[in-house]
């Protein structure tokens, strides 16, 4: 293949940041690798995202550790994704919450995503031996629920399909606060392969809607302040809208894959060219995208085998 495949040859480890965003809440990120979020309630705390491995949840712990000795009582998972799920049995969380779409995803196509996953990105899954299998809930929802922290409160909820069918959304009133997960990025690319094109941009204006104080984005640094908010959420809708508009183009008059993908090239490269993990989420956008603009609701499943082919037929 004429480059290494997704993000095989990133093998350079990223520096780990741990910012407070609003009392007592805090984003872990890693320049552009997944992020996790913290919230420290009255007697426990609650964790958004497990990481990839048990391992690397090792990395979270020993940041919360830093700022707090009381239990994880609560891990609260954004959607399927392995690199989000597979590390939640380093935590000991008594609860472990996904919406009811999220879990019937994991039923569905868990396993195929966890072995693409793997093949995609070898350095997120730092000693992926010790991954029990796969993560499922305890407790799930359908649009809204609120959990209670002692005296805080936190509202979970799906605003809408964007990155996956599944997404949800963390809220804290109290700090004005928002963990999005996947469905914005800052400087990062979105990932689209498993995607809602058309549904993306309203969930977006939902999100925005709220008009937070801060946002912990699935990838990407900290926003902190309503002007550093407003341009994640405008960048991720630029992104998709960008990525989407070009295929379906293409798709519309019967164009090839192929054609799709130097469509989406040619009005995203100038872009974002420059952010985390682009080269490799590209492919998959591309791919999607042109499914999507034919009529294919629901987003194929991804598996090892369908990857390399996929990208060996753009890339190769």
């Amino acid at each position: 293949m004429a480059k290494a495949f997704a993000s095989q040859g990133d093998l350079s480890e990223k520096k780990i940041s741990f910012t407070e965003i609003g009392r007592d809440i805090y984003a872990f990120t890693a320049e552009g690798d997944p992020n996790s979020g913290v919230i420290i309630g009255d007697d426990s705390v609650m964790v958004i995202e497990a990481q990839a491995t048990p391992r690397l949840a090792g990395k979270v712990i020993e940041k919360i550790r830093t700022v707090t000795d009381k239990p994880i009582s609560h891990l609260v998972l954004t959607h399927y994704h392995a690199v989000r799920v597979l590390g939640a049995s380093a935590y000991g969380a008594g609860q472990i919450i996904m919406s009811d779409k999220a879990r019937a995803m994991v039923a569905e196509r868990g396993q195929e995503d966890w072995d693409s996953e793997f093949q995609r990105f070898p350095r997120l899954f730092e000693g992926h031996e010790s991954i029990p299998g796969l993560t499922w809930p305890t407790t799930t929802f359908s649009d809204r629920m609120t959990v209670w922290l002692g005296g805080r409160r936190i509202d979970l909820m799906h605003p809408g399909r964007a990155h996956t069918a599944g997404d949800i959304v963390i809220h804290v009133p109290d700090e004005n606060v928002m963990f999005t997960g996947d469905i914005v990025e800052y400087h990062s690319a979105c990932y689209c392969g498993d995607g809602h094109f058309g549904d993306w941009p309203r969930t977006l204006e939902r999100i925005a809607a709220f008009e937070v104080d801060a946002i912990a984005p699935g990838r990407g640094d900290a926003l902190v302040g309503r002007e550093m908010v407003d341009k994640a959420i405008a960048l991720t809708g630029d992104f998709v809208a960008s990525t989407y508009a070009p295929a379906a183009r293409v798709a519309a008059r019967g164009g090839s894959l192929k054609e799709a993908w130097d469509a989406v090239r040619a009005a995203c490269d100038p872009k974002f060219k420059d952010y985390a993990i682009y080269e490799h989420c590209l492919p998959f956008n591309v791919s999607r995208a042109y499914d999507e603009a034919r009529g294919i609701d629901t987003p194929r499943i991804w598996t090892a085998r369908r990857d390399l082919e996929m990208w060996e037929q753009l890339q190769g």
